[in-house]
Formats: structure tokens, C-alpha cells, sequence
């Protein structure tokens, strides 16, 4: 086992490697120049001299080479490097004051989807062919189907002008805000949104689980027993169908860049998402490549947890 963690951080080390290689170059293939972002359009008129002399002070005059390996090494010392727009603010602060939103987006959507699609796709894959069944399937297809900033556009018109129209603050919950986060309520539409497609997903890849577990012999043999049928389904059937549901949860999250993106522009919210498009806008090399050498770290270090996991729940792989 421990060769095989061994082998797994070395293969999860050398994707790091080549995706901060790949940022590297496509941030600086990219059209225009940081430092003239970084001046503005105003009525300054800088020489030639001062341009330079800016440039040389950002480490821009020295060969790209020089630059990536400047920068990974100050990388491999916890060194995130300042950013360029935001007038030499640390990328490591703005990567702290960002990081909690997105990742607390994510769980909170996360745990919603399991609590609804694990409960649902059971009950679907135990009423095959039937009323429930086709429901949960029209459902999921819908959730797949509808766009983030869709469904995060109409939530916020519903909320904002519909909801408070007809029924004023929600019991319970009071005012829902269509954007920002100033009070804990403005997590609830984004979770909403970032929580459908995982739950279409989820659903569908349980009960296509269970349907699968259902015939097969042990579970056969549980029933030969006598032990009552909800024992047999939440026992056995459940905890040998969880696999293919941790495989898409640990593929799902090499998507967090992706889905909070949308859903933190259209909400206002000041996640990774938002902090990422704005750099990308702005040239702002050192704040992007972080965030996606920091991102890919997080998916190789999830992606060899779900691995292991898989140990835990099935005894079988294990022995193997």
C-alpha cells in the first residue's frame, strides 16, 4: 500500500509539473501587457526608462525561462508571489480571503446532493419502472441538462422580485438575497445552483448501482436468511454501491474551477471563481498560475483519497 501511495504522489507531482508549465505558457502567450493594465489610461505618460525599470522590478525583462523557474521556486517555498494589479498585494492573502467562499460553496452543495440523490436513486433502483422511477429520472435529466447561469439567473428573479411579492421573508429563513454574502442567507441560492447537477448526477449513478447490486449473489443470500429487506438494501446493497457514487464525487471536484466561475459572477460572490476570471482579465500572471497549480494540488490530493477510500468500503479491494 504505501508503494502504491508513493506512486500515486510521484504521478500527482508530475501532473502539477506539466499543468503549471502549460499556465505558465498560456498566461504569457496571451495579447497585451500587465504593466500598461497595471497604469491605466490616465493622462500619466511614462519614458521608456520608467517602463523598464517597472518591468525589471516585476522580474517581466528576464527570459521566460528564467521566469517560470523564478517562479516555481518560490513556489516550492510557500511563496505565492504579489500581485501586479492590486499594487503588490499578496497572492497568498487573496488566495486566503477567497478560497473559504469556494470551498464552503462546494461542501454545503456537496452534502446537499448526497442527502437528496443517495436517498432518491435507492428508491428509484427499488421501484424500477414505475411513477418514482420515471420521475427521478425526467428530474435528473433536467438537472443535467439546465445551464448554471440559467437556473442561477431565474433564482435570483424569483427571489428577488416574485417570492418577496407574494409571500414577503420565507419562514424561518427571512430575506433571501440575489447576490453578495453578507449575511449566511446568501449562500442559498448558489448552493441551490451548484447542487442541482451534482444531484441529477448522483441520483442516476446510484440507482444504476443498486440495480446492479440487487441481483447479485450475496445479496441473495442475505435474503435466503430471512433479514429484513430495509437491513439488506441500507447494509449490503448501499455500502457495495457507493463506489461508482465516490468515483464521480472525486471527478466532480476537478470541476469546482468550472462551475463556481459562473455561479460566483452572477451571484457577486468573492470566491477562487471570481478572484480566477478577473486575473485572467487582467493579465494578472502570479494570481492565476497559483490558482490552478493550487487547484490541480487539491484534485491529485482528492483523486488519491477517493483511492484509498475505496479500501475502506469494500473489503475486497483491499485484498486485492
Amino acid at each position: 500500500m504505501s508503494n502504491y501511495i508513493a506512486f500515486r504522489i510521484l504521478k500527482g507531482l508530475i501532473v502539477v509539473v506539466l499543468i503549471s508549465i502549460i499556465t505558465f505558457a498560456i498566461m504569457r502567450a496571451m495579447p497585451g501587457d500587465p504593466i500598461q493594465l497595471f497604469l491605466g489610461t490616465g493622462e500619466i505618460e511614462l519614458s521608456t526608462e520608467q517602463l523598464n525599470a517597472i518591468r525589471a522590478k516585476w522580474g517581466l525583462d528576464k527570459p521566460l525561462l528564467q521566469q517560470y523557474f523564478l517562479w516555481a521556486g518560490n513556489l516550492l517555498k510557500g511563496d505565492l508571489g504579489v500581485s501586479i494589479i492590486r499594487r503588490g498585494v499578496p497572492v497568498s492573502q487573496m488566495v486566503r480571503e477567497a478560497l473559504p467562499i469556494t470551498l464552503l460553496l462546494n461542501v454545503y452543495a456537496l452534502i446537499l446532493a448526497l442527502i437528496l440523490a443517495i436517498p432518491f436513486g435507492i428508491w428509484a433502483a427499488l421501484r424500477r419502472n414505475s411513477i418514482v422511477d420515471y420521475s427521478t429520472a425526467i428530474a435528473s435529466a433536467l438537472g443535467i441538462a439546465t445551464p448554471n447561469f440559467w437556473l442561477s439567473l431565474m433564482l435570483i428573479v424569483l427571489f428577488a422580485l416574485y417570492i418577496p411579492r407574494w409571500i414577503g421573508e420565507i419562514p424561518l429563513i427571512g430575506k433571501i438575497p440575489p447576490f453578495g454574502l453578507k449575511t449566511w442567507q446568501g449562500y442559498i441560492l448558489p448552493v441551490i445552483v451548484l447542487s442541482a447537477e451534482q444531484m441529477a448526477v448522483f441520483t442516476r449513478v446510484m440507482r444504476g448501482a443498486i440495480i446492479e447490486v440487487l441481483p447479485q449473489d450475496f445479496i441473495r443470500t442475505a435474503r435466503s436468511k430471512g433479514l429484513p429487506n430495509r437491513r439488506i438494501v441500507w447494509r449490503h446493497a448501499v455500502s457495495n454501491a457507493l463506489l461508482p457514487v465516490i468515483t464521480v464525487i472525486g471527478f466532480r471536484i476537478a470541476f469546482i474551477l468550472s462551475g463556481t466561475i459562473i455561479v460566483e459572477t452572477v451571484f457577486a460572490l468573492p470566491g477562487i471563481g471570481r478572484l480566477f476570471t478577473d486575473s485572467v482579465i487582467r493579465l494578472d500572471y502570479q494570481v492565476v498560475q497559483s490558482i490552478v497549480v493550487l487547484l490541480a494540488v487539491i484534485v491529485v490530493i482528492v483523486n488519491l483519497v477517493t483511492d484509498l477510500l475505496y479500501a475502506v468500503i469494500d473489503p475486497r479491494i483491499r485484498i486485492s
